[in-house]
């Protein structure tokens, strides 16, 4: 049977993964079935297709739904569209509307300030398509390019022409203010009003059009329809004969609209320019060229060209174009438009280097480790611009008022011209009343509010180290009310320092840590470093060691001047029967406080005694305790997830002021916790940058990783924070705080103008110049609002980052 034949039927045929075997099969097309609207579901286990009959009343989307809830997947891919000629909210609804209508296509996101298109559709959907789909709906379409083309200025020419035309007109009006009375002649009126209305105002007309030709409406409409009544019936008035002197005409009124809304729009753009700074920041940062040493001689080469594994020569001043690790060289290295971070880090061979970065005084050879796309500066961009372009939750529920805002202004506007010429009787008054209504309704202000915010939250966040996935991220931090750590690698270190070397006896404590040193110089255990590590601080010399054996569980053993050694745990204290002696008391204390003790030995003939100990622990990061008490300040509750021994854990909460500790959880109990927290009635903020908090991270209501921890935990997260600084938390929520209330302020104007100013003009208290000036402004406003969080300058942890 050919379905394409049966009037308001359609074959959708989806590629379902996560399929394994024919019951997967049999739960796929059963759930499809389910489906209203679905005539048959049929799934072929060898291609993973699925092949659905529906009628009419069903998307992608809701296929695809439907087989995500029954635990498989549906294959799609990704394309972002830059999408011309929006002017408002209606026009996002319309652009996404026509998006949807296309088999294949699941979702469909159209943020108006970065004027994008992003469309989740399948793969077997062209991007002609797409574009044709958005083509028919009455704006433009491409694909953006891969090196991302800065936006051009708006000119400024139609406004300035459309003033010079205006002024004249609009001139008595602003001398009867001075008691002063002077008209122009009525067709020189018209002579000026006609470009004004016919030629810069043709854009109104040709959107406006092509918002009828798709049975929808938009800002534009609302103007040319407005304009044209106060400019026909001025036509009209001028054309008919005056039983007594001139009429009053209303050229000024529709030349003025006009003027104001091209000012306004001009404006506007102008302030949405401003929203991507911090995206044109980031792309200034990636070079053009590398300086490649290649077979022993040194060229530069365009950056496109280098691979990964070639050594780059980075000379002072230049700006790195690589993700390299260090190979030689030793110099300071400026990141702050990375991480924020506002002053050169030393780096040296072994230490790893960002692309974008500025070199200072060093010459520098990197060995490559990532190109492209890969680099750390593209992810930061890609994130940035995702986020920028995301739709945040609030703002589907303006794209729903947004999609009836039209049709409901050209009701109210007919509704008024009825009622006045009903009471009044006078149809040109009622017309320039309706015309009011027209003009002064703004759903450019409602689509401009929430994504102007998120554009200019995200990209402020960015300048100061904080990356912000996803709107929703951005959104949903501002009512956190508990935050959730990891310890080790998040308010620590994350490697173990030797905080302690107490002697024994005789020996001095710089007798015990050179010995030590000779045991342990040859390995690599993160103990053995920290011992090293501190050696080579106060800068002792290290005896040779020989029989150096590792003991498995325990410790290791030599001999070392002459004289057998072991150096170990409590237990092979025990195992070799030695009295700690005067150093037990030291060690339990230390132990209390949650540092992890080795027991240095003799351990052979008469000298067998504790020569002394060596107590190791994790290092708090220096703003981990700020960071906890900024939390505190803005009234939120701090807990602290780990699998380290309760004595540890409890020392380093004390230590920070953290108000509740969970200790010796397993990676799989640390989601459980989060889980019970937000059961409670808790928005749980999470922050952790190891493998196993991938599940944890998962199921928080928000999710921060440190950068430099493990890729799922980036991954996973919904912010990540440049710097492992755990201030950097407190600001993300301030900035959250600020962006949601910018977006509140916003949409409480965007509503306010119009609930007040319909009314208002319906009731003939406003003529067309006056509420024309309040519809262009309120755009603008909107906008302005919102640029202010660029001003933010944050914490003492992000002071001095900002670009």
């Amino acid at each position: 049977m050919n379905i394409a034949a049966i009037p308001n039927r359609r074959d959708i045929r989806l590629h379902v993964t996560g399929m394994t075997c024919a019951s997967c099969v049999l739960r796929v097309e059963k759930t499809l079935r389910a489906v209203p609207g679905v005539q048959s579901a049929s799934v072929n286990p060898a291609t993973e297709e699925a092949s659905v009959d529906v009628d009419a009343s069903v998307n992608t989307a809701m296929l695809t739904a439907a087989v995500r809830k029954a635990g498989y997947d549906v294959a799609t891919t990704e394309t972002v569209l830059q999408v011309g000629g929006m002017t408002c909210a209606s026009c996002v609804g319309r652009v996404e509307k026509a998006l949807l209508k296309l088999p294949g296509v699941s979702s469909a996101s159209v943020n108006l300030a970065t004027e994008r298109a992003t469309v989740q559709a399948l793969s077997t959907v062209p991007v002609a398509a797409l574009k044709a789909a958005i083509v028919k709906a009455g704006y433009t379409a491409s694909e953006l390019q891969d090196e991302p083309q800065p936006r051009r200025a708006p000119d400024w020419w139609p406004v300035a022409a459309s003033g010079a035309f205006t002024l004249p007109l609009v001139l008595p009006m602003l001398l009867q203010l001075f008691g002063l009375h002077w008209m122009l002649d009525g067709w020189l009126q018209l002579a000026l009003a006609t470009p004004v209305q016919f030629w810069l105002g043709w854009r109104f007309y040709r959107s406006g059009w092509k918002a009828v030709l798709a049975k929808a409406g938009n800002m534009d409409l609302l103007v040319a329809l407005g304009t044209s009544a106060a400019y026909g019936l001025s036509v009209y008035l001028l054309l008919r004969p005056a039983a007594q002197g001139m009429p009053h005409l209303y050229f000024e009124g529709s030349a003025a609209v006009i003027s104001l809304v091209l000012l306004g729009k001009w404006l506007e753009q102008r302030a949405k320019h401003q929203t991507t700074d911090a995206i044109r920041a980031l792309n200034a940062l990636r070079p053009t060229t590398a300086r490649v040493r290649r077979d022993g001689v040194e060229s530069d080469i365009p950056v496109e060209q280098v691979r990964v594994g070639d050594l780059v020569i980075v000379r002072p001043g230049d700006r790195v174009a690589v993700d390299g690790e260090i190979i030689d060289g030793r110099s300071h290295v400026d990141e702050s438009l990375i991480t924020g971070e506002s002053l050169p880090v030393a780096r040296s061979a072994g230490d790893k280097v960002t692309g974008g970065a500025i070199n200072a005084e060093g010459l520098l050879t990197l060995r490559t480790t990532a190109i492209g796309a890969e680099t750390t500066l593209a992810r930061i961009i890609r994130m940035v611009e995702s986020a920028q372009a995301a739709k945040a939750p609030i703002q589907r529920t303006v794209d729903r008022v947004s999609a009836v805002f039209v049709p409901f202004v050209l009701g109210a506007a007919l509704l008024t011209f009825l009622a006045w010429l009903a009471l009044a009787g006078n149809w040109e008054n009622a017309l320039i009343n309706a015309v009011s209504v027209l003009v002064i309704a703004c759903p450019c202000a409602l689509g401009l509010a929430t994504p102007a915010a998120i554009m200019a939250g995200t990209g402020v966040a960015a300048r100061h180290g904080i990356l912000i996935k996803d709107a929703q991220a951005l959104e949903l931090a501002h009512a956190v009310t508990v935050v959730a750590f990891d310890k080790t690698g998040t308010l620590t270190e994350g490697k173990p320092a030797l905080a302690a070397v107490v002697p024994a006896g005789a020996s001095s404590r710089e007798d015990v840590l050179a010995l030590a040193a000779a045991l342990q110089q040859s390995s690599s255990h993160p103990l053995a470093v920290a011992v090293m590590d501190k050696t080579r601080e106060a800068g002792l010399p290290v005896p040779e060691a020989g029989q150096v054996k590792a003991l498995a569980g325990r410790g290791v053993e030599g001999v070392v001047q002459g004289l057998k050694l072991a150096l170990g745990s409590t237990r092979l204290l025990k195992e070799l029967g030695l009295d700690a002696g005067a150093t037990l008391d030291a060690a339990q204390q230390l132990e209390r406080e949650g540092r992890t003790v080795s027991w240095l030995m003799a351990t052979e003939g008469e000298s067998r005694r504790v020569l002394g100990l060596l107590a190791f622990g994790d290092t708090v990061k220096a703003g981990a305790r700020a960071g906890v008490a900024r939390l505190h300040e803005l009234g939120i509750r701090t807990v602290m997830l780990t699998g380290d021994n309760r004595g540890a854990a409890q020392a380093v909460a004390q230590q920070l002021g953290i108000d509740e500790v969970r200790a010796e959880v397993l990676p799989g109990d640390k989601a459980a916790i989060v889980t019970q927290l937000r059961d409670a009635g808790e928005v749980v903020a999470f922050v952790g940058d190891g493998l196993n908090d991938g599940p944890a991270l998962a199921a928080a209501s928000v999710s921060y990783a440190m950068a430099g921890g493990a890729d799922v935990a980036t991954e996973t997260a919904g912010v990540t924070l440049m710097r492992g600084d755990p201030r950097l938390v407190a600001d993300s929520l301030e900035v959250s705080r600020r962006t949601y209330s910018k977006i509140k302020q916003g949409l409480f104007w965007a509503f306010g103008y119009n609930v007040l100013g319909i009314p208002l003009a319906a009731l003939g208290l406003l003529n067309p110049v006056i509420a024309g000036a309040a519809m262009a402004f309120s755009s603008v406003s909107v906008v302005v609002n919102a640029l202010a969080l660029r001003h933010w300058h944050g914490s003492a942890a992000t002071q001095g980052g900002q670009a």
